[in-house]
Order: C-alpha cells, then sequence, then structure tokens
C-alpha cells in the first residue's frame, strides 16, 4: 500500500466509516419498520418527498461553509480559532432566521409544497436548521484530528433516533390498544401516524445539538470577521450551487414525482414510496463513499497545504474504486438476502439497485476527481458541472418517468454522474495533473462486470447453492486485490503478526 498517507487515510476511514456503516446499517432496521408500519407505500412517499426536500435545504442553510471552513482552517495566513469563530456565528444567524420565516410563513409553504400538513414541516424546518448549525462543530472535530468523538456523537444521534421510532411505533400503539387507559398513553395519537418519524428525528437532533455545543466551544472565544467571511463565502458560494445541483440530481425522485405526476397525488407517492424503500439498498454503497468522504477532505487539503506529489491522491481513487467494485458485488450476490429489509409491497422496484449502485459508484469517482478544483480554488467548475448534471437528471425524469416509471429515475442518476465524472476527469487533467492508474483502474471494472455476469447468469434454485457459488467469485476478487495491490505485509495488524514471527 502507498505509504504512510495512504494508511493514515484507511484508519481514519475506518473509524469515520463505524458511525456510517453502523448507523446505516442501524437505519436499515427502520426500513422494514416504517414499511410494516406504513404498508401502503402512498405514506412511505410522503416521508420520502419530505427528507428530499430537507436534502436540498441542508445545502442551502449551510452555503458550502463546511468546505470553506476546511480549506480557511488550513491556511498558514489564517488564525483558526477566527475561521471557526466566524462560520459558526454566520451559520447560526442564518439557521435562526430560517426558523424565524418558517414559522411566520407557513401557510403559504405549505401551500407551495403542494403538502397540508404544517406539523410536519415545521418540525423538519427546526431540524434542518439546527442540522446546518452544527455542521461547523462537527467540521471542527474532523479539523482537531478528533473521529472517536465525531463518532460518538453521530451513533448517539441514531440510537436516539432508533428508540424513539420504536417506542413511538410500536410501543405506543401497542399500550394505546391494550392499557388505553395507561396516564402516559396520553400523550399518543394514533392519527399522527408518520408525524412520529418526524418528532422522533426532531427530539434526536435537539439532544444531539445539547451534547454537541458543550464539547466544541468550551473555550471558544466569539470573534467575528467581516471580511474573512467575505472570502470565505466567496470561496464557498460556488460550492453551494455545486452542493445544491448535486442533492437535488440524489433526490430528483421526491422533489419532482408530485409535480410529474399532478393531479394524480397517490399515483406520485406510491411510485415514490416503491422508489425509495428500494433505494436504501444502495445506501451499503453510499455509506462507503460517506467514510471514505469524511476522511479524504481533512487528507487531501493538508496534503495541499504540504505541496509535494500528487501520488496519493492517485492511490486514494484506484483504493476507493477497489473497494467500491467489492461492495457493488457484495451487495448483488447477496441481494436475494438483504431484500427481506422490505416488503413485498415494495420488491417490485428491485431492479433499480445495480443501476442505482453503479450510479453511486460514478458520483464517488466525481468526488475523487474535486480534489483538483477545491486545491486550485477553481470550485466554479464544480458548480458548473453539478448544474449540467442537475439539468440532464431533471430532464431524463420529465420525459421517461410519465413513461416508464421510477426506473427511469435509476438510469437518470446513472447516466448523469457518469458524465459528470467524465468531464470533470478531463478539464481537471488540464489545471491539476494526476497521473491515475486508469489501465488497473479498468481491467478492476472488466474483473467486476465480468465476475458479476458469470456469478449472476446462471440460474440456480436452491437458494443456499446460489449462494455458496456466489460467494466464490468474491473470494475471488479478494484474492486479486491481495496479490496485485494490497499485500498482507501492508495490513497492520498482519503485518504486526509476520514481524513477531
Amino acid at each position: 500500500m502507498a505509504g504512510s498517507g495512504m494508511k493514515s487515510l484507511a484508519k481514519d476511514t475506518a473509524i469515520y466509516g463505524l458511525s456510517s456503516i453502523v448507523g446505516r446499517i442501524l437505519n436499515y432496521c427502520l426500513v422494514p419498520l416504517h414499511v410494516y408500519v406504513f404498508t401502503n407505500p402512498s405514506e412511505y412517499g410522503q416521508v420520502s418527498y419530505i427528507q428530499g426536500i430537507v436534502a436540498v435545504l441542508l445545502i442551502l442553510l449551510t452555503y458550502g461553509m463546511e468546505t470553506g471552513f476546511f480549506r480557511f482552517m488550513n491556511k498558514q495566513e489564517e488564525n483558526p480559532d477566527k475561521v471557526y469563530s466566524t462560520s459558526l456565528i454566520s451559520l447560526g444567524t442564518t439557521s435562526l432566521l430560517f426558523i424565524l420565516l418558517c414559522i411566520c410563513f407557513i401557510n403559504p409553504i405549505s401551500e407551495l409544497m403542494n403538502y397540508p400538513n404544517k406539523e410536519h414541516i415545521l418540525m423538519m424546518a427546526i431540524v434542518v436548521a439546527i442540522d446546518a448549525f452544527i455542521a461547523i462543530p462537527f467540521a471542527y472535530l474532523r479539523y482537531q484530528k478528533r473521529p472517536i468523538r465525531f463518532v460518538t456523537l453521530k451513533l448517539a444521534f441514531i440510537f436516539i433516533y432508533i428508540i424513539l421510532n420504536l417506542i413511538f411505533l410500536l410501543l405506543c400503539p401497542w399500550i394505546y390498544e391494550n392499557y388505553p387507559d395507561f396516564p402516559l398513553i396520553k400523550f399518543y395519537h394514533p392519527g399522527i401516524g408518520i408525524g412520529y418519524i418526524f418528532l422522533a428525528n426532531l427530539i434526536a437532533t435537539i439532544t444531539i445539538l445539547l451534547l454537541l455545543v458543550p464539547t466544541t466551544m468550551k473555550h471558544l472565544k466569539f470573534d467575528f470577521d467581516g471580511a474573512l467571511l467575505k472570502r470565505i463565502l466567496k470561496y464557498s458560494y460556488p460550492l453551494l450551487i455545486l452542493g445544491l445541483a448535486g442533492v437535488i440530481n440524489q433526490a430528483i425522485a421526491p422533489l419532482t414525482y408530485p409535480f410529474i405526476f399532478a393531479p394524480d397525488s397517490d399515483r406520485a407517492f406510491t411510485e415514490l414510496g416503491i422508489y425509495s424503500a428500494c433505494l436504501k439498498i444502495t445506501v451499503i454503497i453510499t455509506m462507503f463513499t460517506q467514510a471514505f468522504r469524511y476522511a479524504y477532505e481533512p487528507f487531501f487539503f493538508g496534503k495541499g497545504k504540504d505541496g509535494g506529489s500528487t501520488k496519493p491522491y492517485a492511490d486514494a481513487m484506484k483504493f476507493f474504486i477497489i473497494f467500491a467494485l467489492l461492495v457493488f458485488l457484495g451487495v448483488m450476490f447477496y441481494l436475494d438476502i438483504i431484500k427481506y429489509i422490505i416488503s413485498e409491497n415494495y420488491t417490485v422496484g428491485l431492479g433499480i439497485v445495480p443501476i442505482a449502485m453503479l450510479g453511486e459508484i460514478c458520483f464517488g469517482i466525481y468526488f475523487n476527481l474535486s480534489v483538483w478544483y477545491k486545491l486550485t480554488d477553481q470550485t466554479k467548475y464544480g458548480a458548473y458541472f453539478s448544474v449540467f448534471g442537475c439539468l440532464i437528471q431533471i430532464a431524463i425524469n420529465i420525459i421517461f418517468v410519465p413513461i416508464y416509471g421510477y426506473i427511469a429515475s435509476a438510469w437518470a442518476t446513472l447516466i448523469c454522474n457518469l458524465l459528470i465524472m467524465t468531464i470533470s476527469y478531463f478539464i481537471g487533467q488540464k489545471y491539476f495533473p494526476i497521473k491515475y492508474e486508469l489501465k488497473s483502474i479498468f481491467l478492476y471494472f472488466v474483473l467486476a462486470a465480468v465476475f458479476y455476469v458469470a456469478a449472476m447468469y446462471p440460474q440456480i434454485d436452491n437458494e443456499v447453492l446460489r449462494l455458496a457459488y456466489r460467494t466464490l467469485f468474491i473470494i475471488a476478487y479478494v484474492v486479486v486485490i491481495v496479490r496485485k495491490d494490497l499485500p498482507l505485509s501492508e495490513i497492520p495488524i498482519i503485518s504486526k503478526y509476520v514481524k513477531k514471527k
């Protein structure tokens, strides 16, 4: 493996990945719970609709400050304490203003969203405002190289959120039905339905805010620098457009289906419910990308400050692709088991899984490529790419979803991410040349494709034999990785054992 830099990146990826992997697995447990409680896909579609809007609002309310924070914290001429304080005050002010505006204009907001339940909207407005504010304290933990604290808080949120879901959706209905005179159950109302999902999110978010603020602001001196904020915003505003277009790319279905299928809102939310439930399976590759991102941003900005070789970026790209393809094969080979996290009402949409996963891999590669415009302060290109991809996605969805349904959304994501990935690579080689190991990367893609076809093509009726047969190809892929790019002597635990012998 390539040097101590890659070992450090791998270690941080593993630590950050713990919160992502464990959290996503635990959230998987909520998927069967939600689809079991809300058997009508239309109800689950409404949850996805609100969550899609929240994802867009979170980008707007953080306006690229997280990446701008890392960039200016690593500039030698800047005062880190002042950068942190200024960023925090800026996000705190805009988040508070957002909450006040939502409260004052809740009626027109509800009409614009074509969503009558104002309580759901207000709860998630508060959640997204708090999430935007705490983005900087969480980024500060990453800057301080405190992944354990970061992971602890992230996992705490997930556990609280899951426990509250179990209480609101299982325990309370059981008590309400069997012991209706129980005093505390007077606060439970069955008619709230999916609103309890949003309430659980709100309580968990407020709890993490209370835990996070004392940890990251104990010795902070609030020192606002308007000139510094202007410099940060100048760097970050293209990232706002980039992030906004990027999240629209990923949340295009929740954002467009109510309008594409209008006035048939039931069909819109039903299609969206099936699509969203099946898309949860692809979260396995998403969480790997997210874990890599948490470790990679501080890594490449730190390398950029130190100067030197671009080889670490090429190595990072190669190993990301190697393990992303391994995840892809693992999910597809064991989809017969994984599919049980969703109920029969939703499995009709499983055809989107391989398409959507390939789209996520392309997006992960695009994120790796983004190092060139972030280190050269050419973030406007990121905005250009994302807007272009967003327009492609919207066009494909509007034209083909009414004809082919949600499968068109999966293809739209893959096509969009493939295009922006390709364009970013060629332009990046002009401004910040990095010698990626294209031959090796291409061979891994070919190998994964061959193994996928060989493993999935034979019709083996016995499930145990079918899974055992596919497992042989997983083992073969891992053997190729070890022999070609990851010698066992480079793996810390094994290398220590070898040295002892």
